[in-house]
């Protein structure tokens, strides 16, 4: 099945713009073109988008994503190369993870905090009126 290119960035949550972007710096294939000129994407192209989308989700520099492509394209002999490339990223975010879990139990801690201060102030009205 063949999808415009509207429809690819609306799969992969890109823009037409990055898309074409994409394409220009060698991260997506040059489409297909139907008979009109217009660019068609499989679903192959499809999953390679999301798949791309999911690396800048999670911080991946384009540099790396351009390595990464690179290597896809020299086949089945660079795995091992693409497969670190992967580890050393998954070890990236997941310490970004801890590190906002981290923030993230000190901002429970102050809401909590001041929840606590709140109700002590309401008890104090309470108990004057």
């Amino acid at each position: 099945m063949t999808h415009s290119i509207a429809q690819a960035a609306a799969h992969s949550g890109l823009s037409i713009d990055t898309l074409r972007y994409y394409e220009r710096i060698g991260l997506v294939d040059p489409p297909a073109r139907d008979s009109g000129g217009r660019r068609t994407y499989s679903d192959a192209d499809l999953e390679w988008l999301v798949f791309l989308t999911r690396l800048r989700t999670t911080g991946m520099p384009i540099r790396m994503m351009r390595e990464y492509a690179r290597l896809r394209h020299l086949g089945t002999v660079t795995r091992r190369a693409r497969q670190q490339i992967l580890l050393d990223h998954r070890a990236g975010v997941r310490a970004r993870i801890a590190e906002l879990q981290s923030s993230l139990d000190v901002l429970d801690y102050k809401i909590d905090f001041y929840s606590g201060l709140m109700a002590g102030d309401e008890q104090a009205r309470g108990a004057t009126a």
